[in-house]
């Protein structure tokens, strides 16, 4: 395997085979049928399209040797049944949260009116006692009494773990809690303790279409690419509403300078783009397609998805938009991989105060740890910032510095609903990209107790683990599409 071990600035660094070669057959054998489908809208398409807009959506990853049917294969039959019931337990559907946080870069320009954009906060009654008193009686024992509770809510979040932690490792998560690690973190880290932080129950507020479109989506969107993807304002991202008219610009120029590139910046803007097209996905597959007696009907959309998706409408950009999501998913799958020792220690328990769901959500989340390092087509991120070590910590920081710069961007997200779940899925990027680079750290964890170098916030984790099972729903949302696509009334209605 080759590893660049050339500068940035230098040339174009040599990309490594960053995955092994991995056969459909490995689970050919596993497959089952999906799960049944909503009916869906077709929309109106030329009767001249006789081609799924995903035909071009095949084959090797730029950036890493890694085809697109076997993650799909991977994903839909062994994933996402397993992180689907993972996000369904309790520890995984409490996520708190500030929405109420001013947008630290423009004057806010109004909060979305329309009902779905609303979030219902999660009565505090309603979480699980574990859950909303803080990490203090993970290592004591719980308490009953109000005041009791009251100084638990208190406690610092530190991290998963159980209540038979030794004294002095009680003494070594106080310290730590004083502890700035924030030099470590791909984003900031929400105040839980903030008056305006609320619980919300993620599977009563699904991320869907909720109408929250214009000027300023687009506004949060252009200032992510067009200030924090390392680009210059000379050059012009290919259908970027707010930039000037290019007339037949096809985007190529875009491309020449996103190619010549660094693998870390080019690393960057996949990153982005991927998540921005899971997200574009989940609205599309989650539509409003109608209201019937005060109650809305919610399925698949194909004219927007083609909208957003098709080459013949996006001049081709679809295609490596959708490529993007699957790059993005390979990291974060390797991030979650690499975590695993973590999550492994047998000490380390995702707490909500009911002992028998603990311990069969965590035999779910290790069930699901080792499907992911049974996946043999790894990203390997040893290639990234490997140059001069002055120059690649720079980098790195930068890196860094870009993207905690887009979770403070999420502030600026006018509709609720949609500032929760871009908060809750690039904190889970941010997560995942903390994990990659702390492998040391990961690798020297003491097997009986808590270390010092590397921990995970309850928040951290919750974001962690649905984030990633955004992008396994959108996976398997385009597995639902392209059955959607081969459907005659796709063509002819």
């Amino acid at each position: 395997m080759l590893n660049p071990t050339q500068t940035c600035g230098l040339l174009v660094l040599l990309l490594s085979v960053f995955c092994g070669h991995f056969g459909w057959g490995w689970f050919k054998n596993n497959a089952k049928s999906g799960s049944p489908q909503k009916e869906p809208v077709y929309g109106n398409t030329p009767d001249s399209q006789d081609q799924s807009c995903l035909c071009h959506l095949t084959g090797v990853l730029d950036d890493c040797f890694c085809d697109i049917e076997s993650i799909d294969v991977f994903n839909n039959f062994k994933i996402y049944p397993q992180i689907r019931k993972l996000t369904e337990r309790d520890f995984f559907r409490y996520y708190k949260v500030n929405l109420k946080r001013p947008c630290p870069f423009w004057p806010d320009d109004g909060h979305c009116s329309i009902k779905d954009c609303h979030v219902e906060p999660c009565p505090e009654s309603k979480v699980p006692v574990g859950i909303k008193s803080g990490n203090y009686n993970k290592f004591t024992q719980a308490s009953s009494s109000i005041s009791d509770v009251r100084e638990c809510e208190q406690a610092h979040e530190l991290g998963a773990v159980n209540n038979t932690l030794s004294n002095q490792s009680k003494e070594a998560f106080e310290d730590w809690a004083h502890h700035d690690d924030a030099q470590d973190h791909f984003c900031g880290l929400d105040d839980e303790m903030s008056p305006d932080a609320e619980y919300v129950d993620l599977l009563l507020n699904p991320e869907r279409y909720t109408g929250y479109k214009g000027p300023s989506a687009w506004r949060v969107w252009n200032s992510i690419y067009e200030e924090n993807c390392f680009k210059p304002r000379s050059v012009y991202r290919p259908l970027n509403p707010l930039a000037p008219s290019r007339g037949d610009d096809d985007g190529e120029g875009f491309y020449t300078w996103l190619e010549g590139l660094c693998l870390e910046k080019r690393v960057f803007y996949r990153l982005i783009s991927g998540l921005h097209s899971s997200i574009n996905i989940h609205l599309c597959a989650e539509y409003l397609l109608d209201e019937v007696w005060g109650k809305s009907v919610w399925g698949p959309n194909l004219h927007e998805f083609r909208r957003r998706f098709d080459p013949a409408e996006t001049k081709g950009e679809g295609t490596r938009r959708l490529k993007n999501l699957y790059f993005l998913y390979l990291i974060e799958l390797r991030a979650l991989t690499k975590v695993a020792p973590y999550f492994e220690r047998s000490f380390i328990n995702l707490y909500t105060g009911n002992s028998q769901e603990d311990t069969s959500t965590k035999e779910l989340l290790l069930q699901v740890l080792n499907e992911t390092k049974a996946f043999p087509m790894h990203f390997d991120e040893s290639s990234m910032f490997a140059g001069h070590k002055i120059e690649s910590k720079t980098l790195k920081e930068e890196f860094r510095l870009h993207f905690k710069n887009i979770s403070r961007i999420m502030d600026c997200v006018g509709c609720s609903k949609c500032r929760l779940w871009g908060t809750l899925q690039t904190q889970g990027l941010g997560t995942a990209l903390r994990i990659l680079f702390s492998e040391k750290e990961i690798k020297s964890l003491p097997e009986n107790s808590p270390s010092k170098g590397f921990q995970l916030t309850r928040q951290e984790i919750v974001a962690l683990l649905n984030g990633f099972a955004r992008l396994s729903t959108s996976i398997k949302e385009l597995h639902n599409f392209r059955t959607l696509l081969k459907d005659p009334r796709a063509v002819h209605l």
